[in-house]
């Protein structure tokens, strides 16, 4: 069974708790340790305790305590438990014993020892399974499910802690089983962890049990309900159901309510209480009121007081929180809701919590917010503990992490460090840090490295029907690639045309049969590369490397008949006189490669007839003919002189032709009695001739000529032999070679004479192979290829040649032709360019193919960029011609190093450079011209590849000064009023036109504008105006003023330059009444230059002078403030605010409202009841505007009328109400009409009607909408 990836890293399963108990009491430890008979020592500050009166140590098996006896002030101090290599520290803390004025019997009682947490669980695991073992002696075993002992139903107490326990039988199990913990039906518990809930695993090896925990801390109501655990393996699954029961904790009978009024700090000490808030040490504690605690204990009183059974899921009502989320307006509110008597007071101490940072006690360095790290390498996760003993333990997505190979736990000094060795996608998670309660949290992000192609694509050329397969290489298993044809992304088609296949860190694309139209060039993309290849598909085209040969044999001999074709997956058939040959014992048929052979053993005469082979799905009929030779043999008479049967005896010697590698078995009938002795020499060709003139030539001479001159053929067994029968004689080469060439003589001789016959054997092969090829006129997809015919030709004229060529550093080559050229140039096509290539070539004769010749040297297709764009003319003067143009729309893989600028005059042809060298502008000025001549411009692009077409200006350019009339281009946002603020900084940029150089005047409100307050700088083409800090004096109407010769242009600029206004005036606390004040105030006498837009209302109570405001945006000059508390008195403030903002001072009530209490008896004097109501009244009128045609425009008035009135909008008399191109808006009392993408048809007279029942009132306005220039 193999081991657990978690292993249990503590050799404690219960740990001592840190616990607090009353001076003169007693206290007990107790710990657990994982396994009996380990020896545990306890330590007191860092030194061992040995056992004493005061001290008692037990230890029963695997339980082991610690009782501390007449606990006094000097045992609050450091603990610590140590077995073996795990230590655990807790503490004693010692509280002085409660005095009280009165003492009840049970308060004298001694307090208890304290063992135990403070809030000690009803059930715990222990006594879960104590109670099942007493029921249940045994559990039973079951068949089917992955449990042993499935989680059982529990109960607690609110506060209490509780775990449930899960075992599984791990004997049958390959690896951990998993396991799931949920609430209800869906809520996985996984997440949840942390301070109320824990998840706890341990594996037993000797009895090979894996047990699972799920612990509740500190429970409460809202916990109860139906859990389920689930635990899968590979091949199973089981889950259990169980309950929980949270029960109300009891009522203790002597609750203080008191403690909920106790100020938690010392602030204020001098300020005197009442006795009802004497702390139980008896003496006077100053400081806040605890009001949360409070409003939450009496609350839960009135719960208890109601009877209620059972608390339902709802949560306390905390003021502190609701105060802390609520604005400030709504304190006052919230006070009166919730009955809070002493704000101020909460309100200091509010402003005192929010100001404070939390700090940690247990860190002294936490995470940082979050980590990255690429993936694969290493990354330290570290914090610093203020205990330099703190355990800590590390989460990764709520669940522990386990010490193993991967991650690292270190503990150096207060540094606590997690190192995670070789980050994969998995390791991107959050992590935290616990230390106690307190956690630390941080992301790590795994970044994935860019996907590379390790191994590109390489071409390929196919035939129709073939399949298709390409290759690609990436740096990563697995990854995610995009596949492409000719641009266009491909995908798994309907058909299933394209498949895509993963194979580790290869991945291909594979094409089942391939039609003419996959033709094209292919592309794999990832995130970090690209690789393209070309895919050719050809129609089937066959050649005939070597046909089949008639073939003349004798009786019992064999005749094989062969050929050869340049498609080694091309079958067929052989017929005989036109009917198809069926193989046999005697007649054999064999496809090996490209060779096709039809052997028939033992010819007999019925064999003679026409052979042919057919390739299946060619139309080829390969025809060759088999005679059968018949040996007579004449009677002779026993005394006759040997004689060679040949053909053509005596005359030129005969030739046979045999391929290289073919075998040569050449039968020569003889006669002769007694049987004649046979003789096979070859023989030196021009000896003999020598020999032949020489009549007188004896016999005896001869044959020492032929001994010394020839090579005598005796072996009967090897590659070259002779064999000898009765009437025959058969010489045979075992697969010819070049060397086997020559001339051969036969001679036989007897008594009674001789006779000798001479053979031309002649060794035909494939050509050797040619030189390496030349390449030259490179282009951007084409090349020439040159090469000369190989140096032999293997004894057989070449009848072409065949080229291939393949990317430089891929290893595939590709075949360019499939008909063979004749010539020894050819030009090659369809390269990428950029890509350097190699060729070769094969010479192909009647025999077959030669090897291929050497590569050439390597080359990249590539082309000249075409003509630049778009050139044009910018600019002449008197003695200079400004040009520019854009880019080559194709530039390529050479890139583009630079233009060439060149000029001719007219009615000449001879271009001089105009700029000295390559320019990588885009614009040149050409100075130094004749004024008056008529010049012709040109621009070339130029490359490694060399120079582009010519981009030339169709007509000649004059060298002369062009009159321009000035015109200003006058920006849209200039338009209308620039608005600035004080100390802002303004640029005004304004574009112009016009030749000569204009001269540019600046105007402010009729006068020339001082350079000294501003900064104007001009240029060819336009002017600014810069102020670096504006101040109120810059406002007003300026004029930008354009003059050439007698011929101007204007543009007026409107600016306003605004700043905070001023307090408002005359501020009056009109009345108070019941919780109401009413104030009212004058405009303020500076408003910045802008209109004011509102004012905001605050007000204070006089106790704590802190400001809250009432109303924001407030229009009017009069208000009233209401929800005043009772008893206080009030300061009121108001601040007036326009378009910078609200004035920095504000204008302030002299003297306080005081809001009476209830009780105090107020007669409001009679007044006599006025009217109010007053017919409309526009109070800003509308202004005649001229607008652009095409965007939205508005008119705006503003009316005052009692009773509200109601508004009509008119176009030249007619009602625009109907007409949804209108919209009408009216917002406290401002009225708007909004016309939507105006025309000039729009243009017209518009009129706002107001009426009322006191009267009506109109208003208009002219509208004119310009067409955009």
């Amino acid at each position: 069974m193999p081991e657990p990836l978690k292993k249990t890293v503590s050799a404690f399963t219960k740990k001592p708790k840190t616990t607090e108990v009353t001076a003169g009491s007693t206290a007990v430890f107790e710990a657990e340790t994982e396994k009996a008979g380990i020896k545990v020592k306890w330590q007191r500050a860092g030194t061992e305790i040995t056992e004493s009166e005061k001290y008692v140590i037990k230890a029963e098996g695997n339980k082991h305590s610690l009782t501390i006896n007449n606990v006094g002030k000097e045992d609050d101090v450091t603990y610590a438990v140590i077995a073996g290599s795990s230590k655990v520290k807790f503490e004693l803390k010692v509280k002085e014993p409660e005095k009280s004025e009165t003492v009840t019997p049970a308060e004298a009682a001694p307090a208890p020892a304290v063992s135990e947490s403070p809030a000690p669980p009803v059930e715990s695991c222990q006594n879960t399974e104590a109670a099942s073992s007493g029921t249940q002696p045994e559990e039973p075993v079951d068949p089917i499910g992955l449990f042993l002992i499935r989680p059982q139903d529990g109960e607690v107490t609110v506060g209490g802690n509780i775990t449930f326990t899960a075992k599984v039988a791990g004997e049958s199990l390959l690896k951990k089983p998993s396991v799931k913990w949920f609430k209800g039906k869906w809520m996985d518990l996984g997440s949840k962890v942390g301070q109320h809930l824990q998840l706890h695993d341990n594996y037993d090896r000797n009895n090979k049990v894996y047990t699972f925990e799920m612990e509740i801390i500190e429970a409460n109501m809202t916990f109860a309900g139906g859990y389920r655990c689930e635990v899968s393996t590979k091949d199973k699954f089981d889950s259990s159901n169980f309950n929980l029961t949270v029960n109300e904790a009891p009522i203790p009978a002597d609750l203080d309510i008191r403690a909920a009024f106790r100020r938690t700090s010392l602030a204020g000490g001098g300020r005197r209480m009442t006795s009802a808030f004497l702390s139980t040490e008896g003496h006077e504690e100053g400081g806040e009121f605890n009001f949360s605690a409070l409003l939450k204990k009496s609350s839960f009183l009135r719960s208890v007081n109601r009877g209620e059974a059972k608390c339902e899921s709802q949560s306390d009502v905390d003021v502190w929180e609701i105060l802390r989320k609520a604005p400030p307006s709504e304190y006052e509110k919230i006070a009166f809701q919730y009955g809070i008597t002493d704000l101020r007071g909460m309100l200091k101490r509010l402003k005192r919590i929010k100001k404070e940072e939390k700090k940690s006690t247990a860190f002294l360095k936490k995470l940082d917010p979050a980590y990255q790290v690429d993936k694969g390498q290493k990354i330290k996760l570290m914090v610093e503990v203020a205990n330099p003993d703190a355990d800590v333990k590390w989460l990764k997505n709520g669940q522990e992490i386990q010490v193993s190979g991967r991650y690292i736990f270190e503990a150096v000094g207060n540094k606590r460090i997690l190192t995670i060795n070789h980050c994969s996608l998995a390791d991107d998670a959050a992590y935290e840090c616990v230390v106690g309660e307190e956690k630390s949290f941080t992301e790590l992000f795994v970044k994935e490295p860019p996907i590379l192609i390790t191994h590109p694509l390489e071409d390929q050329m196919v035939m129709v029907g073939e399949r298709v397969e390409f290759e690609c290489e990436v740096s990563e298993e697995g990854a995610t690639v995009k596949w492409e044809k000719d641009g266009v992304e491909l995908t798994r088609e309907e058909t299933f045309k394209y498949r895509f296949k993963k194979d580790g860190k290869k991945q291909y694309l594979i094409i089942n049969e391939s039609t003419k139209e996959d033709s094209g060039h292919y592309t794999v993309k990832t995130n970090g590369g690209v690789s393209v290849a070309e895919l050719i598909v050809q129609e089937k085209k066959l050649e005939v490397y070597q046909s089949i040969a008639d073939l003349t044999v004798k009786a019992r001999d064999q005749a094989v008949f062969k050929c050869e074709v340049s498609d080694e997956n091309v079958k067929g058939i052989w017929l005989k006189n036109g009917k198809e040959v069926v193989p046999n014992e005697r007649i054999k048929i064999s496809h090996i490669g490209r060779i096709h052979k039809l052997t028939i053993e033992d010819v007999t005469p019925d064999d003679e007839a026409d052979y042919s082979f057919i390739p299946q799905g060619f139309a080829y009929n390969l025809s060759a003919k088999l005679q059968f030779l018949e040996v007579k043999i004449d009677f002779v008479p026993r005394e006759e002189p040997p004689k060679i049967h040949l053909d053509c005896l005596g005359q030129s010697p005969d030739t046979i032709v045999v391929v290289a590698g073919n075998k040569l078995r050449l039968d020569v009938p003889i006669s002769g009695d007694p049987t004649p002795t046979v003789i096979w020499q070859k023989v030196n060709k021009k000896s003999d001739l020598v020999r032949s003139n020489e009549d007188s030539m004896t016999s005896s001479e001869n044959g020492s000529d032929l001994n010394t001159d020839s090579k005598l053929l005796f072996e009967s067994e090897g590659r070259v032999r002779v064999e000898m029968h009765e009437d025959h004689c058969v010489f045979i080469i075992e697969g010819a070679e070049k060397e086997d060439e020559g001339v051969y003589r036969v001679i036989v001789k007897n008594p009674v004479g001789e006779d000798k016959a001479d053979i031309t054997v002649k060794v035909i092969d494939v050509p050797d192979p040619p030189e390496a090829p030349k390449i030259s006129n490179i282009g951007e997809d084409y090349c020439t290829v040159q090469w000369q015919p190989p140096k032999y030709d293997g004894g057989q004229p070449v009848l072409g040649y065949i080229l291939e060529r393949k990317k430089k550093k891929s290893y595939r080559w590709m075949r360019l032709n499939f008909d063979l050229l004749k010539e020894l140039t050819y030009e090659a096509k369809r390269m990428i360019e950029g890509v350097v290539y190699e060729m070769r070539i094969y010479a192909v004769n009647s025999i077959g193919m030669s090897r291929p010749s050497p590569a050439s040297q390597p080359f990249m297709p590539i082309a000249p960029p075409s003509e630049p764009t778009h050139f044009t003319v910018e600019d002449v003067s008197d003695n200079t011609v400004t040009l520019k143009w854009r880019p080559p729309e194709r530039i390529g893989a050479g890139g583009l190093d630079g233009y060439i600028v060149e000029y001719c005059k007219e009615g000449s042809t001879e271009w001089i450079p105009a700029l000295p060298g390559l320019t990588e502008r885009t614009s040149a000025l050409i100075k130094d011209l004749v004024t008056g001549d008529k010049l012709h411009f040109r621009i070339k692009a130029i490359n490694l590849a060399g120079e582009s077409g010519a981009a030339i200006i169709k007509e000649p350019v004059t060298v002369q000064e062009i009159l321009q009339r000035p015109k200003i281009w006058l920006p849209r946002h200039l338009r209308q009023t620039l608005v600035k603020k004080v100390g802002e900084t303004i640029n005004i940029v304004i574009p112009f036109q016009g030749k000569p150089r204009p001269k540019i005047i600046w105007m402010k409100d009729g006068k020339t504008l001082d350079s000294k307050d501003v900064g104007i700088r001009n240029s060819n083409t336009d002017t600014i105006l810069f102020i670096r800090k504006a101040e109120l004096h810059h406002s007003g109407a300026y004029e930008v003023i354009l003059q050439i010769e007698n011929m101007t242009d204007k543009v007026a600029i409107t600016m306003q330059i605004i700043d905070k206004p001023g307090p408002p005036q005359n501020i009056k606390l009109v009345d108070v009444w019941g919780f109401n004040a009413a104030l009212e105030w004058t405009p303020p006498q500076d408003d910045g230059n802008a209109q004011i837009l509102g004012y905001t209302v605050q007000k204070a109570d006089k106790k704590t002078m802190e400001w809250y405001t009432v109303f924001d945006h407030y229009r009017r000059t009069n208000c009233v403030v209401s929800d005043l508390i009772m008893g206080n008195e009030y300061f009121f403030r108001i601040f007036s605010e326009n378009l910078c903002g609200l004035s920095e001072t504000a204008a302030t009530t002299k003297n306080p409202a005081y809001i009476q209490k209830t009780g105090t008896t107020y007669k409001p004097p009679s007044y006599k009841e006025h009217d109010f109501s007053e017919p409309p009244k526009f109070t800003h009128p509308l202004v005649n505007r001229s607008v652009i045609a095409g965007y939205n425009t508005t008119l705006s008035c503003a009316v005052r009328g009692i009773p509200k009135p109601k508004i009509f909008w008119y176009k030249n008399k007619m009602d625009l109400s109907g007409d949804a191109k209108y919209r009408m808006f009216s917002k406290q009392g401002v009225l708007t009409l909004e016309i939507r993408k105006p025309t000039p048809f729009d243009s017209g007279c518009y009129t706002c009607k107001a009426v009322n029942e006191c009267g009506e009132a109109e208003i208009e306005c002219r509208l004119d909408v310009r067409a955009p220039q």
